[in-house]
């Protein structure tokens, strides 16, 4: 099917609905077969500054407000050591964009503790994590050059980037990403696109609910699949729904519901490269078990000792609750890397030398996680 086709597809229900969800389905299984996989991860919140406004948020601080700055090195490697003791092996960086550009505070605290900018304080604490810890860094760190690519690449097994939506029409007034200079799509693209022509191995995907028509999703999912394309880097591509958070702008706004997320993770697997994971968040829905029917292959990363930063009015199910739901659907559970075993047989392309050693260390012949912890507590 043509973009065209998928963009009729928007309303569809009931029985055209089922029928959507099992060619999905068996698209993910002719690729991927009877396993669903998950990240074992430590969450690492480097900064809760930010220089974007987003409507939907509450994980950015101000400069001033109670907890706003950066988290310390030896923060960082107390909550990265006490993820390695419950069997953690990512250390996902998720932080705010480029604070320093908009708040002489954040400089200040950049030089107190010796750096420049966040992007050079992300990379000496990934190196901090893969030199004292078995886990391995994965980089949320926003829109990048390909310079600091490359510098990521050097520390880190993979990073992500939500592309959330191409349509500039979502930075107008009154919109979510107004005054969000980040959100530009053309940097998020730019910044993807950069990736893959560094061969680092890359997480993006679709924010779905925060005012985007379904033409407009459906143009962003067909971008990831043009950049993916040209450079064969996007390992997985998530399909995450807005969830309303009191005090945000969009407090009050409509959440998608279950059918507008089945609807949307079928038309994701269908559209996208069979070798690209598809991913939807099993926190932010009470019957997540039910992505499984839109043919998702992987839960994201699921953590053990950190919340959800983003989302933290949603808690992360037990990995053993996931492994439940996820055998009621025929299905097994697999703890996997923070880089796809895909990637992993290629790591001449896709690794430099220090994660590459650290990976294989932690995985199995078949690429997935050797110490599947969740299976051991089970």
């Amino acid at each position: 099917m043509g973009t065209s086709s998928f963009l009729e597809l928007g309303a569809v229900e009931g029985p055209e609905l089922e029928q959507l969800l099992a060619r999905a389905r068996a698209k993910r299984d002719a690729y991927w077969g009877s396993i669903a996989t998950y990240s074992r991860k430590v969450f690492i919140p480097l900064t809760n500054l930010c220089r974007d406004s987003c409507g939907y948020c509450t994980f950015v601080k101000q400069p001033g407000e109670s907890g706003a700055g950066y988290l310390s090195p030896e923060e960082v490697l107390r909550t990265a050591s006490r993820g390695e003791e419950l069997g953690c092996k990512e250390a996902l960086f998720s932080l705010g964009e480029k604070p320093e550009l908009r708040y002489p505070q954040a400089r200040n605290m950049l030089a107190s503790l010796g750096y420049r900018s966040t992007i050079d304080y992300v990379i000496a604490m990934c190196e901090l994590v893969i030199s004292k810890t078995s886990l391995i860094p994965h980089v949320n760190a926003g829109t990048m050059s390909r310079d600091e690519l490359n510098r990521v690449k050097e520390v880190s097994g993979s990073a992500g980037l939500m592309l959330e939506n191409v349509s500039r029409r979502l930075m107008g007034k009154g919109m979510p990403h107004h005054a969000c200079p980040d959100k530009v799509p053309l940097q998020r693209l730019r910044t993807l696109d950069a990736a893959g022509e560094a061969s680092l191995p890359m997480t993006t995907g679709i924010l779905i609910g925060i005012g985007e028509t379904w033409d407009e999703r459906i143009h962003s999912l067909q971008s990831i699949v043009d950049i993916h394309n040209r450079h064969g880097h996007i390992q997985e591509v998530i399909v995450q729904n807005f969830r309303a958070k009191r005090g945000t702008a969009m407090a009050n706004h409509r959440e998608p519901d279950i059918t507008d997320m089945l609807r949307t993770l079928a038309i994701a697997r269908l559209m996208l490269p069979t070798e690209i994971s598809v991913q939807a968040p099993p926190n932010l829905n009470e019957a997540f078990e039910r992505y499984l029917d839109a043919g998702i292959n992987d839960w994201g990363g699921v953590s053990p000792l950190t919340a959800d930063h983003i989302n933290p009015e949603c808690a992360w199910p037990a990995v053993g609750e996931i492994a439940s739901r996820t055998k009621q659907k025929g299905m097994s559970l697999v703890e996997r890397l923070t880089t796809y075993p895909l990637y992993l047989r290629q790591p001449e392309r896709y690794l430099r030398p220090v994660p590459a050693a650290a990976l294989r260390r932690l995985a199995r012949e078949d690429g997935y996680a050797a110490n599947q912890a969740h299976a051991e507590a089970s």
